[in-house]
């Protein structure tokens, strides 16, 4: 299929640009693909900001980064009436959000008032300014990065606004190999030759619709979709699993839990080159999907345990078709 190998060129281009960090990369073009929004923690110089901005590179579509600080400000992201006295009115001068890939850099650095300005765009794609709304484009991702070493004058993202992202995904250090690579990489742009830079296959915006077309008419068997509502379920009542699970999660995942593993299970079987949904898919795609839906009782930080324990026993005791 023709949007098949153009996203498979697109994550090629990626991958190329962004080394050691497969499993994001192969997250973005699935949350690409999903309609969703994806949050990624890392220590800082992962590439985090890199892979969202090569993947801007190999679409057309518009990119722009927004730094989160302390003094941001929601017209800072959403845009704001600005008074024209040559015509007497106001007329909407349009934020970064209205570009159809935004980097919010540290989301967790921005207060609260700012970190709410995006559920709206997220939840809904419009921004509402006074009595008036403004939609998005249509193509409208969000990814955001967080540093999990450093919080001192950070703020935790509110629940509602975790439960917008499609996908928590943690980033870990490049392997020894990959390490080695990035410098060959590193030093190579820094001579400016102009053969470590690949061609960009400028996937279109049609061609991410059409995908997505595609991808909701995947197979999924009646036992597949089961199988995702019981491990969602499983978070809501862990006690029947589980007493230790029982004792460690406060709260389980909402309905969203659920459509961003189907989604999430059906890009990924799409981008493998498959027509339909295996277990192994919602198995894989869990963990991303659910890690920042589960809060925990303080039983669990007692005891050293956190999310990716709780979704390791989730997976586990939850029997797969």
């Amino acid at each position: 299929m023709p949007h098949k190998e153009a996203l498979n060129q697109l994550k090629q281009y990626v991958e190329q640009l962004v080394i050691g960090q497969e499993h994001l990369v192969q997250r973005l073009l699935v949350a690409l693909l999903a309609d969703g929004h994806i949050l990624v923690e890392g220590a800082p110089g992962l590439a985090k900001t890199r892979a969202v901005k090569t993947l801007g590179a190999g679409m057309e579509a518009d990119f722009h980064r927004i730094q989160f600080t302390p003094d941001l400000l929601p017209a800072d992201l959403t845009g704001s009436d600005v008074y024209r006295p040559e015509t007497g009115d106001f007329k909407f001068q349009r934020g970064p959000v209205f570009h159809n890939l935004l980097l919010a850099d540290e989301i967790n650095r921005a207060p609260a008032k700012v970190q709410s300005a995006l559920l709206e765009a997220m939840g809904e794609g419009q921004v509402t300014i006074g009595a008036n709304s403004y939609d998005l484009p249509p193509l409208f991702m969000v990814m955001a990065t967080q540093n999990p070493i450093e919080q001192e004058g950070t703020y935790p993202l509110p629940e509602a606004q975790l439960d917008r992202f499609l996908f928590h995904v943690e980033v870990d250090y490049p392997s020894k190999e990959a390490s080695q690579k990035i410098l060959h990489l590193v030093r190579k742009e820094a001579l400016g030759d102009p053969d470590v830079i690949p061609a960009s296959p400028r996937v279109s915006q049609d061609t991410v619709f059409s995908a997505r077309r595609e991808i909701m008419l995947l197979h999924m068997a009646p036992s597949v979709e089961q199988f995702i509502i019981e491990l969602v379920e499983a978070t809501r009542n862990p006690g029947n699993y589980s007493q230790n699970l029982a004792h460690w999660i406060r709260w389980g995942a909402s309905p969203r839990g659920a459509i961003a593993i189907e989604r999430g299970a059906r890009a990924l079987a799409w981008l493998n080159g498959r027509d339909f949904v295996t277990p192994e898919d919602v198995q894989n795609i869990a963990p991303d999907a659910l890690r920042h839906r589960l809060l925990l009782n303080y039983e669990a930080e007692a005891e050293g345990v956190n999310t990716n324990d709780c979704i390791r026993e989730l997976l586990r005791l939850v029997p797969s078709p």
